[in-house]
């Protein structure tokens, strides 16, 4: 299974559907299920600061270390300066849950779907491949 390794809160915010485009420095052409890990970085000091930011998910326990969610990655947009202006202006929650620059990439994520049982993992950088046992 094909996965990809997202530090905290970002990674429990996609798994509680609040964030469904996950922004990128790097373009990929993989389409298709992709589960979200929890990596094990704690929380950036300037995320927990944010309380617009944490306010989208309150009183959440998150689930580091962990497979947490699956979704389809469904699409991955280059970033013009009319994508980030448009996504400022029309998609606030989106656009505080990213980081949104002209020249990075927006992977649009689809029908996410919470693991009954998080899975223990590592995690790596990239999209990374989980033994299916």
């Amino acid at each position: 299974m094909k996965v990809l390794s997202l530090t905290e809160p970002f990674a429990t915010l996609i798994k509680e559907k609040k964030k469904l485009v996950e922004t990128r420095s790097w373009k990929t052409n993989y389409r298709g299920e992709l589960y979200i890990h929890a990596s094990k970085t704690k929380i950036a000091k300037q995320n927990v600061e944010n309380r617009e930011l944490m306010s989208l998910i309150p009183n959440t326990t998150f689930s580091y270390g962990h497979i947490i969610c699956k979704c389809n990655l469904v699409d991955c947009i280059y970033m013009t300066k009319e994508y980030v202006d448009d996504m400022k202006t029309n998609h606030h929650q989106e656009y505080i849950c990213g980081e949104y620059q002209e020249g990075r990439y927006a992977w649009i994520l689809e029908n996410v779907e919470l693991l009954e049982q998080p899975i223990p993992a590592k995690g790596q950088l990239n999209i990374w491949t989980f033994p299916n046992n």
